[in-house]
């Protein structure tokens, strides 16, 4: 049996077992996820929510922006609070408050030490009693803890109305004035706040761990990290080191074996045949420039709302444009603009792999970039709407905002998007298919990217599992499927299987090497990509068992990162292989950064946050988008753009290319991004982390801390990164632009030598 076989037959075993076990724990999420009541009544049998309360509480948090305004159970925005953190310190604060009174103290915090620790001892069993009947569906709760939900409950009425009293946590929040137009809404919000709450503090059934783990870390009510939090961390980091010794172990025995291949002597891609679906695929291109700096701009915005709450720059903009909005925007344009690059490379690429143009190809890729556009405009359109509380719950959920992080789009609108990728995934696949019947030393390669095609189609249909009151914990699982597996999965795989080709193509690495490299980097990849999606998931009602499982594959994820940097210098070589390689020097170097970037950013700091130890921290704290941004932007928007270079290239095969815009511009997105992460992300996050150690999560997430001279300097310290990062996008612009509006023929390299000699 020869290598390639036994490496497909690998790579089925581990998808086949990933995914076997992933739906076995989304069975076991929704088996142990916190139950929703019935009813919530208190001893004295007065009803203080309903079911339906709770449910509509959650379509109302989604309708007005949901985890793009403060975040519930650490998913979500970073400048408000996490809603259902903030609401378990106030009610245990209000309850601890009210039984001080009664020992004739002002207040919990005017007691002894020696006091406070006997009453936060005494009403700790209260908080974490589960009084929850599954045979009625009741939660029963005293009229002591009912009167300090109530307490609760008239905050977030005033915070999330206009009352003056409450205005300057609204500035503090980011918050629009009269957020929740509707007394009733805001009831019913307070509802889904509570439940959520009640979930991070209540023990399960049998057990003395709540249902989120005993997420957050809240001091007053004792919650505090699990055993199995530091066990599973401590068993991870072992795993990791094992297999990054497997790793460089196969690495010593299998690279480099082979003789070094000779370089043709001329560009085997200059002078390629364009289709007419090729030409059509260009202006994919143009989008993903649009989309980029439209990115940047409301990125601006919605970092400055930091400091200033709802004006920009005293423009009072939360008016239009408010916070929830400018970030749901600047959070889905990230990824739309980076998959807009990937779907043309696949588009302007299928054809060139197989010299083949099917029929009315052009017209489908054209139809599919008019889809994009009525997507982009109608649902941006609908969120604005939405968070304007312009439309009514049903039509929100299916026009609207669904609230949920990166996949905010209206269910509409998600199935729309979700035909235009099938449409692609046939697009490409018929293009492909006279290449993946060819039984060549390519043909493992074309099938690899053609079933990361069917991927990349499919698997959006994730983000459709769930309803509009489906429970959170449903939620999250189907959504990671989507922002985990889908965008930094199987579009890596793609463009794995697409840069491979190129070097073949190319001449610079020979087919079965490549071939048996990509099969062997996705196996890696998939083998902790997969179950390494549950470390998103540690605290939203998952059992130990998948804290376990995620903590252990979510360390293998660092282990293809290890070697890292001599890949970094296997692509080097090839960009000085030969002299003409010098016409893609550029998409080469964006590659190089994207070795650098999936070091740093997915690597070093996304290991920092990724044990459940360090997550129990830091999730949602400024930790969080430190790896978030490296990681998207340094590896996934750098590889977009490299690829998008790459298609560039080819369309503008006989047009001079000015690389001082292109030199100018790489340098400017990766100086911006370094800045932006070392001068306010990990300073902030570290001291956020600090502030989470020693006085609770609430704290580390309150006004009280995020409102500080100290962490105003740091916010204002991300202008000069985030100045070097834009001038880095409108310089990739103007380049881009000029090889349209003012197109520079490329001089024959033959008379570029005579005129040379001449002189």
């Amino acid at each position: 049996m020869s290598t390639t076989k036994r490496l497909w037959i690998g790579l089925a075993a581990v998808i086949f077992a990933g995914f076997a076990v992933m739906l076995w724990l989304g069975s076991d999420l929704m088996r142990t996820a916190p139950p929703i009541p019935e009813r919530v009544v208190t001893a004295s049998g007065r009803t203080v929510f309903t079911r339906d309360d709770i449910e509509t509480g959650q379509q109302v948090w989604q309708s007005m922006g949901g985890q793009q305004l403060g975040s519930v159970w650490g998913h979500g925005a970073l400048i408000a609070p996490d809603w259902s953190a903030d609401w378990l310190h106030r009610e245990a604060l209000a309850q601890l408050d009210a039984v001080a009174r009664t020992k004739g103290a002002a207040s919990f915090d005017m007691l002894s030490l020696a006091d406070k620790a006997a009453l936060q001892a005494e009403l700790r069993p209260g908080f974490r009693a589960n009084t929850y009947d599954a045979a009625t569906g009741t939660l029963t709760i005293s009229d002591a803890r009912a009167a300090a939900i109530a307490g609760v409950a008239r905050h977030y009425d005033s915070l999330f109305s206009a009352d003056p009293a409450t205005r300057d946590l609204r500035v503090a929040y980011a918050m629009k004035e009269n957020t929740l137009p509707d007394p009733a809404r805001r009831r019913e919000l307070a509802a889904f706040f509570f439940w959520t709450a009640w979930a991070t503090v209540t023990d399960r059934p049998g057990d003395m761990v709540s249902f989120t783990n005993n997420w957050p870390s809240e001091p007053l009510v004792g919650n505090v990290p699990t055993s199995g939090t530091f066990m599973w961390s401590l068993f991870s980091i072992l795993f990791m080191l094992a297999g990054i010794g497997l790793l460089a172990w196969h690495y010593a025995v299998w690279h480099g074996k082979e003789p070094p291949l000779t370089p043709p002597a001329a560009d085997p891609l200059k002078g390629i045949v364009l289709t007419p679906s090729m030409r059509a695929s260009a202006k994919y291109f143009w989008i993903v420039i649009a989309l980029l700096l439209a990115q940047i701009g409301l990125g601006a915005a919605t970092a400055h709302y930091q400091v200033e709450g709802q004006h920009f720059y005293g423009i009072n903009l939360a008016d239009w444009l408010p916070y929830s909005l400018t970030r749901s925007w600047h959070t889905q344009l990230a990824v739309l603009w980076i998959a807009t690059a990937w779907l043309g490379t696949g588009l302007y690429i299928a054809p060139a792999i197989s010299g083949h143009e099917p029929p009315w190809q052009r017209a489908g890729v054209n139809f599919l970039f008019v889809s994009l556009i009525v997507i982009v405009v109608g649902a941006f359109a609908g969120q604005w709407l939405a968070v304007m509380q312009k439309m009514g719950l049903t039509e929100n959920f299916w026009f609207g905002h669904q609230g949920w992080e990166y996949v905010d789009l209206g269910r509409f609108w998600q199935i729309y998007l979700f035909i235009g990728l099938l449409l692609w995934l046939f697009l490409v696949g018929r293009a492909l298919w006279p290449a993946i019947r060819r039984r060549d030393e390519m043909s493992s390669i074309v099938g690899l990217l053609f079933l990361s095609t069917v991927a990349i189609g499919l698997f959006y249909g994730a983000g459709l599992m769930y309803g509009a009151r489906s429970h959170l914990s449903e939620v999250e699982y189907w959504r990671w499927w989507v922002v985990h597996l889908w965008v930094e999965g199987f579009f890596e795989i793609f463009a794995v299987a697409v840069i491979s080709f190129l070097f073949v193509k190319l001449g610079l690495v020979r087919g079965r090497t490549a071939t048996v490299n990509v099969l062997f980097a996705t196996i890696v990849f998939l083998s902790g990509g997969v179950l390494g999606m549950f470390h998103h998931l540690y605290f939203v009602g998952t059992s130990m068992a998948g804290v376990a499982l995620g903590a252990s594959f979510s360390a293998l994820e660092v282990v293809p990162l290890a070697l890292i940097g001599l890949e970094a210098m296997d692509t080097w070589s090839h960009s000085r292989a030969t002299p003409w390689m010098a016409r893609y020097k550029w998409p080469i170097m964006f590659f190089l950064a994207v070795s650098f970037w999936n070091l740093v950013g997915a690597g070093l700091f996304g290991f920092l946050i990724n044990t459940p130890i360090a997550l129990y921290y830091v999730q949602g704290l400024n930790l969080t988008p430190l790896h978030g941004h490296t990681a998207l932007f340094g590896v996934y928007g750098m590889l977009g753009i490299g690829l998008m270079l790459f298609c560039l290239r080819g369309l503008r095969d006989h047009i001079h290319w000015n690389e001082g815009w292109l030199r100018a511009s790489f340098w400017c997105f990766n100086i911006g991004l370094a800045l932006m992460a070392l001068l306010t992300l990990l300073p902030m996050g570290v001291l956020q982390l600090q502030a989470a150690l020693d006085h609770g999560y609430a704290y580390a997430r309150s006004a009280a801390f995020m409102d500080r001279p100290l962490i105003h300097f740091l916010v204002w310290m991300r202008t000069p990164g985030d100045v070097v990062f834009a001038a880095g996008a409108l310089l990739l612009t103007a380049f881009v632009a000029l090889q349209w509006l003012r197109p520079i023929p490329e001089v024959p390299a033959s008379t570029a030598k005579a005129n040379e000699q001449s002189v």
